[in-house]
């Protein structure tokens, strides 16, 4: 699933380089010349040069770096893409949390793009792709829901002395709702909510004597759910991973 949505993703490239090039039709100069000339544009002259372009990319990390072979990467204000962009940790829930808020910002990209626009068609095609990170969205999300557990993610479980608790550290209005009030979503304890956390604090001795209240867990279940998860997921790793004897941590043991 995450490589088909990847080249669709990349699909959209060319979408979007196509669109400009048609808008660019008629228009004279060097804004023309120049848009003809970039390499991405030979996406648009068939199989072989798409394919010949993919493998650059692919083999050439300094095809994506620098301008000699491509248009600089970078962002709305000329920051060069950079490795800080990847996000990814290695736990598959959170990097597929991270996709769907991926999918929403960039949905919302083009929905503020439409209303710049008369163009019947360019509003289709910016339509058309807003739809497609609504489709990813839910993919993503569907994907998540297959991991059970897949909250928290990781491993480790949270303290449950700590876990339901709400600060109120705002001066002024307070307000009240499913955040802080009622039971949680997820572990479903009641939520904690600690009307002055100086006061708290000093009562709990620094938050050290502060007792699991307004849910099931204790310390001990939390430690078992530790190992038990632990273990499995060892064992998904290590049934993934040829080279079994190559271990770096002993964190799940």
């Amino acid at each position: 699933m995450l490589m088909d949505i990847a080249a669709e993703e990349m699909s959209h490239l060319e979408i979007v380089g196509a669109t400009i090039s048609m808008l660019l039709t008629g228009v004279n100069g060097e804004l023309k010349d120049a848009s003809e000339s970039e390499e991405i544009m030979q996406m648009l002259q068939g199989k072989t040069a798409k394919e010949n372009f993919i493998h650059d990319a692919m083999y050439y990390p300094q095809f994506l770096t620098l301008t000699g072979g491509f248009p600089t990467v970078t962002d709305s204000n000329g920051v060069p893409w950079t490795g800080a962009y990847v996000n990814a940790n290695g736990d598959l829930t959170v990097d597929l949390r991270s996709n769907i808020a991926a999918e929403s910002r960039a949905k919302i990209v083009y929905e503020y793009l439409i209303p710049f626009t008369d163009d019947p068609s360019v509003k289709d095609t910016l339509r058309f792709l807003m739809t497609r990170e609504i489709t990813h969205f839910q993919q993503f999300e569907a994907a998540l829901d297959t991991i059970e557990p897949n909250f928290p993610p990781g491993v480790l479980q949270g303290d449950p002395a700590h876990s339901n608790t709400y600060f109120n550290m705002s001066q002024g209005e307070d307000a009240r709702g499913p955040w802080n009030k009622g039971s949680s979503s997820r572990l479903g304890e009641e939520w904690q909510y600690i009307e002055d956390p100086q006061e708290y604090v000093t009562r709990t001795n620094g938050l050290t004597d502060v007792e699991p209240t307004g849910t099931d867990r204790t310390p001990e279940m939390v430690e078992k759910v530790n190992k038990d998860l632990g273990k499995i997921r060892r064992k998904e790793v290590e049934n993934a991973n040829p080279t079994k004897d190559i271990q770096w941590s002993n964190y799940c043991i």
